[in-house]
Formats: C-alpha cells, structure tokens, sequence
C-alpha cells in the first residue's frame, strides 16, 4: 500500500477543517450568535416574503471576514426552504459564466455570491439586468453580425457578501433591496459561540477557559472556532483533555496568540514600526517588506485589528504606533509620541 505523501496530508487536513467548519455553522437564524439588529432586519425581511409568497429582495452582507456573511447567506436558503447555489466574484470572469448559472437557477433559488465586489465588469453588467427584469441579454456573434437574445430566467434572491463595501460600484449597490452592516462581536457573544461548537464537538470547556478563548478572539466567531480545535488539540495531547483557563493559555502560548489576540504577524508589524522606524509615520508599503509580507496582507489582515485595539492609527502621512502599542511590547514611548499631523514628514512609502 502506497504512503500518502505531504501535499496529500496536506490536503486532507484542509478538508477535515473545512468539514468542521461546515459543522458548526447554524442552520436557522435563531441558532445564529450575535449581530442581533441584522438577524431582526433579515427575519422581517424573510417573514414578509414568505407571506407575500414571492422570493425576497436582493441581500447585501457587508462587514469584516469571519463574521458570519456565509452562514446568514445559507440561513437565508434554509429559512425560505431553497436551493442555495454558491460562487464567488473572481470566478465570475466572464458574461456567460453568469449567465449559465442564473439560466440554471429555479425559482426562489438563493445564488451566493462571495466577496462580490471582485466581479469582473462585463459580469456585474449583465447582473443589472437579471436583479432587476430577471433576464439577460445573450450576445451571439461578434462584429456587425453579432446579435442580443433574451433570455428569461427565474425570480430568485441574489445574496452578495463582501469585505470592502466601498469597493462596490454605485449601480450594484443600489439594485439590493437590504443592506446589512455586520458588526465585531463582543466577548460575551464570542462566550456563547464557543459554548455552541464545544457542545457540537462533544469537547469539555470550563467557563474561565470559554472566556479566555473568546477574549483573544479579536472580535470574530471564526477565529474563535478555531482557536477552540487548537486549545483542544493541545489538551488532548498535553493535559486530561478538558479545557481550563491553564490550559487555554498554555496552549496559546505555543501557538503564538498573545493575551490581547495578537498573533506573530501583528507583533511583527508593531515590532518593525516601533524598533525599526521609530513608531513612524510610514509607509504601508515600506512596512511590509520589512515584514517579508505584501502590503495587502498588513493593509488588510493586521491593521482592521491593530486600529480597533487602538495600537496603531492611519495618518495621512503613514501609520503610526499609539502608546498602548509602545507598551504592548515592554518599551517606553517617546514624550512626542501620539502627537502627530499632517506636516510630520513620513519614513518612505
């Protein structure tokens, strides 16, 4: 019998997380922790439809990742009792992938589109027109020749999520009929979400180790779920199995989460911006590379977190270290420090 090499491992590994994640999301909104005024916004939404028999208004999730966009858009599926079929806005790269997709939808069908703000524009234009008549236009031929056909599809809700609200065009936005704001949870929220999934895992938590995970969690369910299969591994392997507030921090000490959720990559970038460049101004791009990490990475993945914790504010000069961040890493700030505005000259970019 042949051995399974890395990249196998690898994979199965990938797919073994996918499937928990899968696992714990809730099917039902009262099932869905947290972010109580969309749920409320959403539940009319969906109660109006359901008694008016026709399929609801197009829906826009909005709001950071990990905050739960992808299980409202299946909880929107499930609630109406549909078929929910899911892409993305990269994959969308072309008019006729869109069009094959919404001519194979039936009615009151959910169509998930993910990060949605990717769309290519040829795609999003002929979206236009399916939001608002459901139909599209086919274009067969090309040159003088070329000629359009409607094509009539199906009523359905369309369900668009994305990261970056800002980056949507004014004309999509428009076309969806609710917008809802998803928001960072608080600790208390994150307590009951990590009480939910170690119920669904069958793995014992006592309360002061559910409120540690949660308070390193930086504000987002997934991150929670996570850091609880990661504290259980470590149980498991070097403890009796139940997770305790020794335990839990143990074992998030090994996996490089410091006691504000802090991961090596934040602390690298605090680290760079206070040692390296004197807690700046500077550049985001300067900032990465001496990370080793793209400017997207630190632009989108630390600093959402680093400004909310109030480590690290954007200037028009460049991003610059807050006391707290000076503290945060043992060292004590300069008496200048905080004090900065546009005319402070900024270390590169």
């Amino acid at each position: 019998m042949t051995e399974p090499d890395d990249e196998t491992l690898s994979a199965l590994a990938q797919n073994g997380e996918r499937d928990v994640e899968t696992t714990l999301r809730p099917r039902k909104l009262a099932e869905f922790v947290g972010q109580p005024r969309v749920r409320e916004q959403l539940e009319l939404v969906l109660e109006s439809a359901r008694r008016r028999g026709v399929p609801p208004d197009h829906v826009l999730l909005s709001g950071p990742p990990g905050l739960g966009k992808t299980s409202l858009a299946m909880i929107v599926a499930a609630e109406l009792g549909a078929a929910i079929r899911i892409t993305s806005g990269p994959a969308l790269e072309r008019a006729g992938d869109l069009a094959a997709m919404l001519s194979n939808l039936a009615e009151g069908d959910v169509l998930f589109i993910d990060e949605i703000h990717r769309i290519a524009r040829p795609a999003e234009e002929m979206l236009y027109l399916a939001m608002e008549d459901f139909r599209v236009d086919v274009v067969v031929g090309k040159g003088p020749g070329a000629t359009s056909i409607p094509l009539e599809i199906a009523p359905f809700t369309l369900v668009g999520a994305t990261t970056r609200s800002g980056a949507l065009t004014g004309p999509l936005r428009d076309r969806f009929g609710f917008t809802g704001q998803m928001e960072f949870y608080a600790d208390d929220e994150l307590e009951q979400v990590v009480r939910r999934a170690s119920t669904i895992l069958g793995i014992e938590v006592d309360p002061a180790g559910c409120g540690e995970i949660a308070r390193r969690s930086r504000g987002t369910p997934r991150i929670a779920n996570r850091l609880l299969r990661r504290v259980r591994d470590y149980a498991e392997v070097r403890a009796d199995g139940r997770i305790t507030l020794d335990v839990t921090q143990a074992a998030l000490q090994v996996y490089d989460v410091d006691e504000l959720g802090l991961d090596r990559l934040d602390r690298a970038v605090l680290s760079a911006l206070v040692r390296s460049f004197g807690g700046g101004p500077v550049g985001v791009s300067t900032l990465a590379v001496a990370v080793g990490e793209e400017p997207t990475t630190v632009e989108e993945v630390c600093e959402p977190y680093l400004v909310r914790a109030g480590m690290l504010a954007r200037t028009p000069r460049g991003r610059v270290a807050t006391p707290a961040a000076w503290e945060h890493l043992g060292l004590r700030a300069p008496d200048d420090c905080g004090r900065f505005d546009a005319a402070t000259p900024s270390l590169f970019d």
